[in-house]
């Protein structure tokens, strides 16, 4: 056969080849364009973190953030104990901004940020972060339903000069010198400060967030705030500021050197065993089987029907029915235990009233989604407080 024989045939099988493989041809086509799509529109940040300020998203704070620096105040973000002691160590006088939504940091954390700062600004923070901040300040409920917006109802320059705010969904507080946007006057406030004003609590994480940052006087506190000093520490503890001084013995602690030894060779026993049995059993045979469905599956269908039928009332007993079980196993009370059972351990846990208490968990009623959703943030964050070491 000659060289040009060779080279006219080279097409002909070509295009044998490409028709016989078509299918895989285009498959393969579709991913490589979907993989240059994703690669090419994914986003260039990926931080996604709550508040946290290189965050673009509505539940961001990127954009009070970009404010302040713009205004001459020098932001520096910071997600771990060790990096925020060593700047207040070069700035004694900055503000920290802290935003601990998981309770990471110990009371001996707490007190050394509040000497080192000469401001320390608390979002939203939980029992356990106010317990050790050690300031007197105590939670007093959630905002009541129906209102959206609070007056600053105090003598404090900053709260009077950004005016009212938002309040929906919003916690309240009690015991300090300085109590604003109070809904009641036998109510705690939303803002919340020290006599000496090195401590503020602000009872509300989206008051800061880009999707509410423009609304009302929201700018005007979160920039008031947090930019009287020229420095600005933006903290978001992470697992790792988790102390492990003096907590409790791990697996691997207690365990004999020996033992990584021999579970590596009890791993290697397992593999043959599983080859030698394999090969004996001989190959798998398909056979119609039941469908199992898993309980995840299960809960995301049935709560996909409840938003399907607009059923908020269904929804919310559940949630409701759960928080209780939830709260009657912890507190150990027993499957025979009542809803005020639960409520009055819960009552003396968190030091509220029980009525207080049965109003937000069992008497409230949500008639919208929206509601449904505060109502159900509200109960979880009494959960937390209520299950808190």
């Amino acid at each position: 056969m000659t060289a040009d024989t060779k080279r006219l045939r080279w097409p002909a099988q070509l295009r044998a080849w490409s028709r016989r493989h078509v299918a895989w041809i285009i498959i393969g086509a579709i991913v490589a364009v979907l993989g240059v799509v994703t690669v090419t529109q994914s986003p260039a940040n990926p931080d996604r973190a709550p508040l946290s300020a290189g965050n673009p998203a509505p539940d961001g704070a990127m954009a009070a953030a970009e404010i302040l620096r713009r205004h001459g105040v020098a932001v520096t973000e910071s997600d771990s104990f060790a990096t925020t002691t060593s700047l207040l160590a070069k700035e004694p006088g900055a503000t920290v901004f802290l935003y601990d939504r998981n309770g990471y940091l110990d009371s001996a954390q707490l007190r050394s940020l509040l000497q080192a700062a000469a401001r320390v600004v608390v979002v939203a923070p939980g029992l356990r972060t106010l317990t050790g901040l050690g300031s007197g300040i105590h939670s007093a409920g959630v905002v009541p339903d129906g209102t959206s917006t609070l007056e600053a109802g105090c003598g404090q320059a900053d709260p009077l000069a950004a005016g009212s705010v938002s309040a929906k969904g919003a916690f309240l507080y009690t015991g300090a010198e300085a109590m604003c946007y109070r809904p009641s006057s036998k109510d705690g406030g939303m803002y919340a400060a020290t006599a000496d004003g090195r401590l503020v609590v602000l009872g509300s994480a989206a008051l800061l967030s880009n999707d509410l940052l423009q609304v009302e006087g929201n700018a005007a506190l979160a920039l008031r705030t947090l930019g009287p000093a020229p420095d600005l520490v933006w903290y978001l503890p992470g697992l790792g500021d988790v102390p492990n001084d003096g907590g409790p013995p791990t697996l691997n602690d207690l365990a004999p050197p020996w033992v990584g030894f021999l579970g590596l060779w009890l791993a290697v026993i397992a593999v043959l065993a599983v080859l030698w049995r394999g090969r004996r059993l001989g190959p798998l045979v398909f056979e119609p089987l039941p469908v199992v469905v898993k309980a995840v599956e299960t809960a995301e269908g049935r709560a996909r029907l409840y938003q399907d039928s607009r059923a908020v009332g269904r929804a919310a007993e559940n949630l409701r029915a759960g928080t209780l079980n939830r709260l009657a196993k912890h507190f150990r009370l027993g499957p025979e235990a009542g809803a005020q059972a639960v409520l009055d351990a819960v009552s003396r846990k968190v030091n509220r009233p029980a009525q207080e208490l049965r109003t937000v968990l069992l008497d409230h009623r949500p008639r919208t989604e929206s509601e449904l959703v505060h109502w159900a943030q509200s109960i979880e964050k009494l959960e937390q407080e209520a299950t808190a070491p």
